[in-house]
């Protein structure tokens, strides 16, 4: 099992998981994180410092935000290791909470 980043993290981009992780499996992109499934030990210590909430673990997925299993891995091999704390977006608190950002990721 994994842990899986999705839709709120999009245009709000909180790092603060990224500390927690003992193997760094995060990766960031422009606009939002990524965890690699093939490096997560199900640890959950990230779940609870997101404060966008936008980390599920694979069982807990919601329904809506299947697409993000995919779409974790699938960047994961493309975007470069986060391990450290940096500031979120700009306009994060603004973007919080907001449904149906996928289409606002930047690749």
């Amino acid at each position: 099992m994994t842990f899986i980043v999705t839709d709120n993290c999009i245009r709000c981009k909180y790092t603060d998981c990224v500390e927690v992780c003992p193997v760094d499996c995060f990766h960031e992109g422009p606009n939002f994180l990524v965890i690699d499934p093939d490096e997560c030990i199900d640890c959950a210590l990230c779940e609870p410092e997101c404060p966008a909430a936008a980390i599920f673990s694979e069982d807990d997925l919601p329904t809506d935000q299947q697409a993000f299993l995919e779409l974790n891995a699938e960047l994961a091999q493309q975007w470069p290791v986060i391990t450290e704390k940096k500031d979120p977006l700009p306009d994060a608190e603004e973007w919080d909470g907001k449904e149906n950002k996928l289409q606002y990721l930047e690749r």
